[in-house]
């Protein structure tokens, strides 16, 4: 009991120092040489527009009492957020952060999902280098530029559901088939399950799109944006280039290993020194451990004319190399 207690404790003094590290990063990135007049200029002028609603609402929100001022002072910190996004310029700059942060974010509940459902601690990581799951990060990003769009038109709640269930399933259905068909390989099926569409997509999971999209519209997007901001400095301009640089050398490089497991699979030898790399590198060892729910040639599940998962004797899926997973 003593020593767990010394763990919480521990646990969250590292949290609580992640956490200023990270806020005196962000500050001293705010820091420095500006970028042009005209991106300083509509960066201050949204938050001072902001922040005037937030004074007028705040002002509002004291002459109540009890509960009624806690809400109100909600409904304040909302208002200044709408004005924010009123003028906000959505770019490259947010769509960076936003995929970085949601490609480990959405790891991370995945894996905690997997623990708590079906008890494993498997790596579902997406990409060789670092925590990231790219399928989640593109998924923040698309739902982010759909509800911002959605919001500048005022769509009602059942909208922003449909579209983003629909936009959900897209993005499930492309990155499933193109998995599968330029480097057979599969990371989900949905054959399994009673309702699915198709193999990559269920309408269980469009349903998840569509209240994940409802969610993230009306509560994380906006405030999300909002913490974000528009970028005032080179620092800031620098840093999240670099961070973009780096996501597309990883994907790149997640690739060029996919490829080249395909290949070896095949039986075909590497045809330059950067493949010989590859291959020593990240055999087919470390792409077994790094994606462990990662399926590829004849590790995948044979599946029959029906479209249905071949089951042996005992239940369990019979892969196309023959033998039960």
């Amino acid at each position: 009991m003593f020593l767990s207690l010394i763990f919480v404790v521990f646990l969250f003094a590292v949290i609580q120092g992640f956490v200023r590290v990270v806020v005196f990063f962000w500050e001293w990135l705010s820091r420095g040489d500006r970028l042009g007049e005209e991106q300083v200029e509509l960066a201050e002028s949204a938050l001072e527009e902001s922040e005037d609603v937030l004074e007028r609402e705040l002002a509002r929100a004291e002459r109540k009492r009890g509960l009624g001022r806690i809400f109100a002072r909600w409904h304040a910190s909302n208002e200044a957020i709408d004005e924010y996004l009123d003028h906000l310029r959505l770019g490259w700059y947010q769509a960076v952060i936003i995929f970085f942060l949601g490609s480990m974010a959405g790891l991370l509940i995945e894996e905690v999902w997997m623990l708590v459902s079906a008890g494993l601690t498997e790596s579902r990581v997406g990409l060789v280098w670092g925590p990231f799951s790219p399928l989640y990060g593109l998924g923040a990003v698309l739902l982010t530029w759909l509800s911002f769009f959605l919001r500048s038109r005022g769509a009602a709640g059942w909208q922003v559901f449909l579209v983003s269930a629909v936009v959900g399933g897209a993005l499930e259905q492309f990155a499933g088939w193109s998995m599968s068909t330029f480097f057979d390989a599969e990371s989900w099926t949905y054959l399994h399950l009673p309702d699915h569409i198709t193999q990559w997509v269920a309408w269980r999971f469009l349903a998840a799109w569509g209240v994940l999209g409802l969610v993230w519209c009306r509560a994380v997007m906006p405030r999300l944006l909002y913490q974000i901001g528009m970028p005032t400095t080179r620092r800031q301009a620098v840093f999240v280039t670099l961070v973009a640089v780096y996501l597309v050398a990883d994907v790149a490089m997640t690739l060029a290993c996919f490829d080249r497991k395909a290949e070896r699979d095949a039986g075909e030898p590497p045809s330059n020194a950067f493949e010989q790399w590859v291959d020593t590198n990240y055999n087919d060892e470390f792409i077994s451990s790094r994606f462990e729910n990662l399926k590829i040639g004849g590790e995948r599940d044979l599946v029959d004319a029906d479209g249905n998962i071949v089951l042996d004797e005992s239940g369990r899926a019979v892969t196309r190399g023959g033998e039960g997973a």
